[in-house]
């Protein structure tokens, strides 16, 4: 069904009633707070005051309070990084993780050597193992193959499209791991971690170096995210790249042994050799978990011609996945809490995710799997049983995110203060900011989503 913008005629009732009742003081004001936001879509309300002083004379030089703003409140972006709770602040997320993986392909800027772009690149793609057969969507290529034309046992012998919400279902939801699905997901932090143990071992090693060694001559730099297939599981898209180490820990070129073959086979190798023993909730004595299909491709420079895996493209590739989550794969982007379980399909839940959320949610009852109660399965059954940051990297791959937006904060502050009647830098500022909420009210929705600049809907 396409959205349309509201009529602003159809506004002028409850809307306008909504809005005098709550922002009566100052409407312009309001509206000077919403443009501010940049279409964010869901605002934190702050209240308090800040006051700046001399110090050497403890005048008052300038006093703000929220007490003068509509609903005395400050309005300010939610920051949310998922493009289905906020797409605004998502999009400013996924701006970030872009050149923060871009800066860290080409160097030259941000605090990376520009020589970085001559080091072994490669983009390595690690996935889990199948825990039941589900329906499959449209490859890479866009092409639909028929699903499941088997003679025995489950089978499907569509072509599905991208769109049908089949793609990514149990094809026999009695004989899927639910649980090893669940276990998988929680895991996949620490299956990582000791996946990056092992590629420095079998670096090493393939070097004739040891661990301590190959350390010592050689860093292994690396910026991943995480994306939900279809069929609720996460994988992971990692940028790895090798660098040369100086005596004080910055950054060289590589030894000459260093290359992207090498990467590549200690990766694929690495992959391999990584299992993790967990507690088996059905009474075994453990469950072993690994890895599943590993995908290695070497990063190129980008060429007068482009390139499928230049910088650039790869950059965009993983930046677009960190705006994502589970709600990608049919489940929800908030929270569950026990009185949803019974109505998970009237919330737009797949039959699939549902059976997970449900699943996590009794492997996560203390009493009866205290073994697993570290892994914290109810408070995130929402996400599948995920638990992990979606964007991370090494130390000396790039910059940070939270570089990149003090650098956003001090520009928009060196504007602001460029109107101040005296020198900041000699000021003592004192605050006092209280959380006070979050969204919009019916009404604020309803006229912020009538002037949006980016065009979103806006509140929940």
């Amino acid at each position: 069904m396409t959205e349309h913008p509201t009529p602003i005629g159809d506004l002028l009732g409850p809307v306008i009633r909504d809005l005098a009742q709550h922002s009566g003081r100052d409407l312009t004001r309001w509206l000077h707070q919403v443009d501010r936001l940049r279409g964010c879509s869901d605002p934190i309300r702050l209240t308090g005051e800040t006051s700046t002083l001399d110090p050497t004379t403890g005048e008052v030089l300038h006093r703000y309070s929220t007490r003068d703003e509509p609903h005395g409140q400050l309005l300010v972006r939610c920051g949310n990084r998922r493009a289905s709770r906020c797409p605004a602040c998502a999009e400013t997320y996924r701006a970030d993780t872009f050149h923060l993986i871009r800066a860290g392909l080409l160097g030259g800027d941000k605090g990376v050597p520009a020589t970085v772009s001559t080091h072994p690149r490669v983009l390595a793609t690690l996935t889990a193992p199948g825990f039941g057969p589900v329906h499959r969507g449209p490859g890479k290529d866009g092409r639909s193959d028929v699903c499941h034309p088997r003679r025995t046992g489950p089978a499907c012998f569509e072509r599905h499209t991208a769109e049908d919400r089949r793609v990514g279902q149990s094809l026999d939801p009695s004989a899927y791991d639910y649980t090893g699905h669940v276990l998988w997901n929680a895991h996949a932090g620490t299956l990582w971690h000791r996946f990056g143990i092992y590629l420095r071992r079998h670096l090493g090693a393939a070097a004739g170096l040891t661990r301590a060694e190959f350390s010592r001559r050689v860093r292994l730099s690396f910026a991943k995210v995480a994306e939900y297939q279809a069929r609720g599981i996460v994988h992971f898209h990692a940028v790895v790249r090798l660098d040369g180490r100086t005596p004080d820990g910055g950054l060289d070129a590589p030894p000459a042994w260093a290359t992207v073959e090498l990467l590549t086979e200690a990766i694929e190798s690495a992959a391999r050799a990584v299992r993790l023993d967990v507690p088996d909730p059905d009474g075994g004595a453990s469950r072993k978990l690994h890895w599943g299909t590993v995908d290695v491709r070497p990063i190129t420079s980008t060429g007068p011609n482009g390139s499928a895996l230049s910088e650039a493209a790869v950059a965009g590739y993983v930046a677009k996945y960190a705006t994502k989550a589970a709600e990608t794969s049919g489940t929800l982007d908030r929270r569950v809490r026990r009185s949803d379980l019974a109505r998970l399909e009237q919330s737009g839940v797949t039959e699939h995710a549902a059976r997970l959320i449900r699943t996590a949610w009794h492997l996560g009852d203390p009493e009866a799997h205290p073994d697993l109660a570290s892994l914290r399965l109810r408070q995130w059954a929402h996400m599948l049983g995920f638990r992990g940051h979606f964007s991370t990297k090494s130390r000396a791959y790039s910059t940070t995110m939270t570089a990149l937006r003090r650098v956003r904060l001090e520009y928009r502050q060196a504007r602001d203060l460029e109107r101040l009647p005296y020198d900041p830098a000699a000021t003592l500022v004192l605050a006092d900011w209280r959380y006070a909420g979050q969204g919009y009210t019916a009404g604020e929705a309803a006229l912020a989503s009538s002037f949006s600049p980016r065009g979103g809907s806006v509140g929940r």
